[in-house]
């Protein structure tokens, strides 16, 4: 059970818990393929395609290798209906060519993970009106901290921790303990806040924090870890907890 109202600090990831890749531009290059999808359909997909991206994590793949982005891009084409009923043979196509059409902007991924999450500047404000301390504890590229301060988040967290920048990734506990020292906090007394099971609930607990999933449509059946649609639903319980 997590220690909801004794916690001190909240470790957050920032792809698909703070922000979501673009996905008007993913649909703009599915268009040039043929195929049309509106960003709902496209963020319905992705959050489809988690349990199977993090089952391929578990395997003991890296989140940020060549393969894994194809790998996710073509899991969650075929979570997207328009994509799959051209069949199997036709995915790897598809995956290709919007892997093609994304990946310069990959290079630098401020320009690809960029759409804030709705509610999510809200729900921040509001763990520090709690009295909780925040970091973000992220595998990527080096480009976190820059994307945090462009799009006006980063003066919400005492603390950023980029896999690239600190030598260690998720589910590394090492990570972890570069936020824990950051921070100064008890690691009992902190939850980090993930969207992959086998990045961020197994990483978590292997450095003895708590730990919490996003599952904004209930996709993930069966986890042994407490769920959140999202960070203001999370904000909610733990408000409310402070409370009773």
């Amino acid at each position: 059970m997590i220690p909801w109202r004794e916690l001190q600090a909240l470790f957050l990831d920032a792809g698909n818990t703070l922000v979501s890749i673009d996905f008007p531009r993913m649909a703009e290059a599915l268009a040039a393929s043929g195929i049309r999808s509106d960003v709902p359909a496209l963020e319905r997909a992705e959050a489809a395609a988690r349990p199977i991206l993090s089952r391929w994590i578990g395997g003991e793949q890296s989140t940020e290798a060549q393969g894994t982005f194809r790998f996710y891009l073509r899991t969650v084409l075929a979570q997207l209906p328009a994509a799959a009923d051209r069949g199997d043979p036709a995915l790897d196509g598809l995956a290709g060519a919007l892997a093609r059409a994304l990946e310069p902007h990959r290079g630098a991924s401020d320009e690809l993970w960029c759409r804030v999450l709705p509610g999510v500047p809200e729900a921040l404000a509001r763990f520090r009106a709690l009295g909780l301390r925040l970091a973000v504890v992220s595998n990527a590229d080096g480009s976190v901290e820059r994307n945090l301060r462009r799009i006006g988040l980063r003066q919400h967290f005492d603390a950023v921790i980029d896999s690239a920048v600190v030598g260690h990734e998720k589910p590394d506990p090492r990570i972890f303990e570069c936020a824990l020292e950051a921070l100064g906090a008890p690691r009992q007394r902190v939850a980090h806040v993930g969207d992959l099971y086998h990045a961020d609930v197994t990483g978590a607990r292997a450095a003895g924090l708590h730990a919490v999933l996003l599952d904004p449509y209930g996709d993930w059946d069966g986890v042994d870890c407490a769920r959140a649609r999202d960070l203001g639903e999370l904000a909610g319980r733990i408000a409310q907890a402070r409370v009773c």
